[in-house]
């Protein structure tokens, strides 16, 4: 059915898209009648870039980008489409101070400055720190990052905590985007590009009125792409797209001053995902009989290519990526006097279907990993704008709840007693041991959240502007989770005094358990902003905020002691507590054809929730701890230059010192754990010692934080010329971006093994458009196929195995667009 529902999709769009294309010449005669052409403008080039301001709403009201006293990029649905960047992890290329990660849709990271997710596998039971916002409404998964952009008018990426506005789900910043509203004029547009990989993408969005006070609009996406990586087991590509999106609006304008807009959409992936390939091995402090080659090697087992960049791998369990999520909005807007009141209700569901390869080889170690979920959330915002000469204010209240299931299977396999048991216990030789032997995982979690806030804007003088804000927030977590066990013969392993070897073995690798945790709390944060404008077309502004991240609970399991109890003390993470320092400047000059941002900043955090993983099956999907503190602290800049309509230009540049600053009982790297835990008066063993002693935890403090580059930048240009082909006038145009990042960690304690060297990536365009819309051009990306990966994985057990994903290679292709 899906793809019946893809097929249909795609031939319906590459037909309006030929429509557009006999329509573009009328198009050029005619534009649609008291309405003037939008254009879009972003920090980096595309086809309007042709100077003047960027409006954005990052203070919740409508703005030129240039008199926001914060730290902010803005790009255009323009430049989104010219350069490929179809999702937020495409974005990061264009944005140098935005990280992303994401080894599957569930597991994702979006940061910015280096903060907000930690760093690993996804535990639902605490917050984001960066918040993703689409037309007001918050996205509390983090997988809505995975999709692609559907009919977007243009993205702000707002750097550093934003919690009076957008929340406590803002520590590190919020990516705000805004899609295309319905129009009271009849406007559509259409989209159809293909590519290496069997690449084929289209999109089409059509708005028009229904009357004269009701607007509608529509659109739909598909996205489709053959794997880059080989599975020789299953004999196919993995790593593929095949993603569907539809939005649709309804506009009712019964009177000038109200717009009522009710919206809904839907989007699902069914991609052949997620993997991963063999990277390297390293030695750990296990038994040298106990670390990979050995174990492979009593295994017969080699892995079918030790060249990453082979794109080749040989995992043997079926790997699965369902994932859908959509909703629906009511957002009504009401205009009075000199102020407008802001309703937002909304509702937002997301499915997960997943099925992993959690041991990261071809051999029956973990030969089931999934963990399906369901989520609904439920938000309430209203809030009131008000703007004068002399105050502009808004206050608001927001309201959330949300309410998660997951049911969760681990299985182990035929090999999974000779590679966790060691070789000295008889039981290592007899498979029946751990072949079979599963963990039913049950867990749920409700979340409810309310919060009244408020921000002043008072214009001392003309110049001079003062910015308070304050926000006043409650938080409830109840959580649940429930693990129970059988052997493989379908017996329940119960922690009931009983005990022999062979189920001491089994309980090695999963431990029942069951726990209720449970957070509440109350938190207010507080920013104070002055800017001052210098010259008309200078702005100076200094920030202060007082911001937290809601304390979280474990719904991952937590890990166990020696009795096999579970430590009920690692059940919760308390609040982060943020204090943020930040000041910039904001410039254009030559008649405002080059602009020129900095900032700097520094952000003091204390509790910093960290994903850790102590090497237990039982918890490889890692639980949370409090770090003591970390400090991220950098400098920002943004140049665009934009000398005349032929020809624009954009440097952004970041570097960032993100660090543990106390961070003492830490999970330790893989080349000092697996050995024998250190008693009083032993030292550990140098790093990679096999038969060692292994500290019970390291202290990190002092390192990088994971996943964050020290120094970054993206930068482009693009040059046209005026141009006539096939009789229609327009331009033909060369475009270029490209991006540089240094190395940076990928384990949460930096690990020899997991450093990922910094690499640069290089994309071409060059076609021909119209002022109407129509545009054909060839595009490459990753034009000089650089090898890097995205992210490397540690695999389970203490083995020493390192597991990777590759970036994409090169991908080339072309694509036809037109407006109508």
């Amino acid at each position: 059915m899906h793809s019946f529902v893809r097929r249909t999709l795609l031939a319906t769009t590459m037909l309006a898209s030929a429509v557009g294309c006999a329509s573009a010449a009328q198009a050029e005669e005619a534009a649609p009648a008291g309405e003037e052409q939008s254009s879009t403008t972003s920090v980096g080039t595309g086809a309007h870039d042709r100077g003047g301001d960027i409006v954005v709403t990052a203070r919740r009201r409508i703005e030129s980008s240039q008199e926001v006293p914060l730290a902010i990029s803005v790009v255009g649905g323009e430049h989104i489409d010219s350069t490929g960047s179809f999702n937020v992890g495409r974005l990061q290329q264009l944005t140098p101070t935005l990280q992303f990660y994401s080894s599957n849709p569930r597991n994702t990271a979006v940061n910015i400055r280096g903060l907000g997710v930690p760093f690993g596998l996804t535990n639902d039971g605490i917050e984001q720190g960066v918040g993703i916002y689409v037309d007001d409404v918050y996205n509390s998964r983090v997988a809505s990052a995975t999709f692609d952009f559907l009919d977007v008018a243009q993205v702000e990426v707002l750097r550093g905590p934003q919690g009076t506005l957008y929340g406590k789900n803002t520590t590190a910043g919020a990516i705000n985007i805004t899609t295309n509203q319905p129009t009271f004029d009849f406007e559509g547009k259409a989209e159809v590009s293909i590519g290496n990989y069997n690449f084929k993408q289209a999109k089409a969005a059509i708005s028009g009125p229904l009357s004269d006070t009701l607007a509608a609009r529509l659109a739909v996406s598909a996205t489709d792409r053959r794997g880059t990586i080989y599975n020789v087991t299953s004999n196919q590509w993995i790593q593929s797209q095949d993603n569907l999106g539809i939005r649709g609006q309804l506009l009712w304008r019964p009177t000038d001053t109200l717009d009522i807009t009710l919206a809904g959409d839907f989007s699902s992936q069914d991609a052949n995902c997620c993997g991963s390939v063999y990277v390297r091995t390293g030695l750990t402090q296990r038994a040298l009989n106990r670390q990979f080659e050995a174990l492979a090697d009593a295994l017969g087992y080699q892995p079918v290519s030790r060249n990453p960049f082979d794109r080749r791998t040989d995992l043997d369990t079926p790997l699965k990526a369902e994932n859908k999520i959509g909703g629906a909005s009511l957002r009504v807007k009401w205009d009075f006097g000199e102020g407008t009141l802001t309703s937002i209700t909304a509702w937002r569901f997301w499915d997960w279907d997943p099925s992993n390869d959690r041991d990261f080889t071809g051999l029956p170690i973990v030969a089931l990993s999934q963990n399906p979920s369901q989520q609904d959330q439920y938000t309430q915002e209203l809030r009131y704008n008000y703007s004068s000469d002399a105050i502009d204010f808004v206050v608001g209240a927001f309201g959330f709840y949300q309410r998660i299931d997951t049911q969760g299977t681990e299985q182990h396999g035929a090999a999974s007693s000779r590679w966790n048991i060691a070789p000295s216990n008889p039981l290592s030789t007899d498979p029946s041991v751990l072949d079979g032997l599963v963990a039913y995982n049950s867990q749920y979690l409700k979340n409810t959240s309310a919060a009244l806030y408020g921000q002043l804007s008072w214009h001392v003088t003309p110049e001079l502007t003062l910015q308070p804000g304050v926000r006043l927030n409650y938080d409830k977590k109840d959580g649940y989770y429930q693990r129970r066990v059988f052997d493989g013969a379908g017996n329940e392993i119960l922690l009931d005094g009983t005990t022999n070897a062979r189920k001491t073995a089994q309980l090695a690798i999963f431990t029942p358990q069951e726990i209720s945790p449970r957070f509440s709390d109350w938190n207010f944060s507080y920013d104070f902003t002055v800017s001052y404008r210098i010259a008309p077309d200078v702005l100076a502004y200094a920030t202060y905020a007082k911001s937290f991240k809601s304390g979280g609970i474990n719904q991952n399991g937590v890990p166990t002691d020696a009795q096999n109890n579970p430590i009920l003390a690692a059940a919760t993470v308390k609040p982060e507590d943020v204090d943020h320092y930040e000041a910039g400047l904001k410039t254009q000059f030559w008649d405002r054809r080059a602009t020129f941002n900095l900032s700097i900043f520094r952000t003091d955090i204390r509790n910093y929730q960290a994903n850790v993983n102590n090497g237990q099956f039982g918890v490889l999907r890692g639980y949370l701890a409090n770090a003591g503190a970390v400090r991220s602290q950098g400098v920002e800049a943004d140049f665009s230059i934009r000398p005349s309509e032929r020809f624009n230009a954009y440097v952004n540049g970041a570097y960032t010192d993100a660090t543990y600053r106390r961070f003492v009982d830490a999970p330790c790297p893989p080349e000092l754990s697996g050995g024998t835990t250190a008693g009083a008066g032993q030292s550990p063993s140098a790093p990679g010692t096999p038969g060692g002693i292994s500290p019970a935890n390291c202290d990190v403090s002092g390192q990088r934080l994971p996943g964050i580059s020290e120094w970054s930048f993206s930068f482009g240009a693009e040059a046209n010329a005026p141009f006539t082909l096939l009789g229609k006038e327009g331009e033909v145009y060369l475009g270029y971006d490209g991006s540089v990042r240094s190395n940076f960690s990928s384990n949460p304690s930096a690990s020899a093994y997991t450093w990922i060297d910094g690499y640069s990536l290089h994309n071409f365009r060059a076609g021909f458009r119209t002022d109407a819309g129509f545009d054909i051009y060839c595009w490459v990306r990753n034009a000089f196929d650089e090898n890097y990966f995205e992210q490397l994985m540690v695999g389970p057990g203490n083995t020493g195995l390192i597991a990777g994903l590759p970036g994409d290679p090169r991908t080339w292709g072309f694509t036809v667009k037109s407006n109508f």
